[in-house]
């Protein structure tokens, strides 16, 4: 397999980084990087001992990443995809529905394997959540919360919904096997107008709500990265910034015999999992998925549903009411027209 890895910015060298380990164990052949930044593609080139192009045009391989500015997703994407080009594009897969589905659209016409990086399906603590409320080890799931907050100038392109929101609008989906019936956000924009540096978010997945809180200008906590899952019988909280471990809280509220509610507390452990870089398992999924001619877990269409719940998520935003997204990823959806530019610029995600 010939890989590409378009964009080689903040984001996309980490994905070069991990392409270059990937055929240091002949798990792929050879790597052609893409950027319009000629200075700084170049020297990546230099440093792993691969080509390079500045022109997505010229770019011909087996698969590629995609890891350049959102905006330019569906371009590149559908120019690639066209060329029966395997992809992994980077989340969010687009900023609007429509460009999403183009891409989804793209893929299935040409046979292709398309997969979002939705990293954090591949998080070793959190694939460990997820197996044990499979299982029935918490309960009934009844409550959510995520809090990511750090504090910086919010950038000039996304704010925090697309750029932080969507991993956990992602991750909720993928803990309950199920979409939201319901959405309530609120979004402020007090420091750069039209880029929401704050948004808060609540989810209804019937008898669960899920509670989402992203903010770029919070500085009580430092950096934090943090899921709480109550269930009726355990419950459980992860760092996202410690991969491995994952504390499950043995406690209940129940009736006794009598009738009477009850409490029970008997303390948390902490598991430690497998230790797993996400990114690399993310790729290693991907290229395996490309081999075999299939989607990777977190597929294309996992990534349009979400921009649409991210869409909705505005929606209820700019009219102060809660939105019911029920068709979102519909089934009976019609083809989207193509938008054939071709944008390579950079990731500075």
């Amino acid at each position: 397999m010939n890989y590409g890895v378009v964009g080689t910015g903040y984001w996309g060298k980490n994905h070069v980084r991990v392409a270059a380990e990937l055929r240091d164990q002949g798990r792929i052949d050879d790597i052609v990087l893409c950027d319009v930044d000629e200075d700084r593609v170049s020297e990546m080139a230099e440093t792993y001992g691969v080509d390079y192009v500045t022109d997505v045009g010229d770019l011909e391989v087996d698969a590629a990443t995609v890891a350049t500015p959102s905006t330019t997703h569906e371009g590149i994407a559908t120019d690639l995809l066209s060329r029966d080009t395997d992809l992994l594009v980077e989340k969010p897969l687009a900023l609007d529905s429509d460009a999403a589905w183009a891409i989804v659209d793209a893929a299935e016409r040409n046979d292709c394997s398309l997969g979002v990086g939705h990293i954090f399906r591949y998080h070793p603590a959190l694939g460990e959540l997820k197996r044990r409320i499979d299982r029935g080890e918490l309960g009934r799931i009844k409550y959510l919360h995520t809090r990511r907050y750090t504090f910086r100038i919010p950038r000039d392109t996304t704010g925090v919904l697309y750029s932080l929101a969507v991993h956990d609008v992602d991750t909720y989906n993928y803990l309950l096997d199920g979409l939201p019936e319901s959405i309530h956000c609120k979004m402020d924009d007090f420091v750069r107008e039209g880029i929401d540096e704050t948004a808060t978010m609540t989810l209804d997945y019937g008898n669960t709500t899920g509670v989402i809180n992203s903010s770029w200008q919070v500085p009580a906590f430092g950096k934090t990265r943090d899921l709480v899952v109550v269930g009726s019988n355990r419950s459980a909280r992860l760092d996202y910034l410690e991969n491995t471990e994952l504390e499950i809280f043995d406690a209940e509220v129940y009736s006794d015999r009598d009738g009477q509610l009850t409490s029970r507390n008997d303390g948390s452990i902490v598991h430690t999992t497998e230790k797993r870089e996400p990114l690399k398992a993310e790729i290693e999924a991907f290229v395996d998925a490309s081999l075999e001619g299939e989607d990777p877990p977190a597929s294309g269409r996992v990534g349009a549903q979400t921009v649409e719940l991210l869409e909705r998520a505005e929606e209820s935003a700019d009219e102060g009411r809660v939105v019911h997204p029920t068709d979102v990823g519909r089934s009976e959806r019609q083809p989207t027209a193509v938008n054939s530019a071709v944008n390579s610029e950079s990731s500075d995600d």
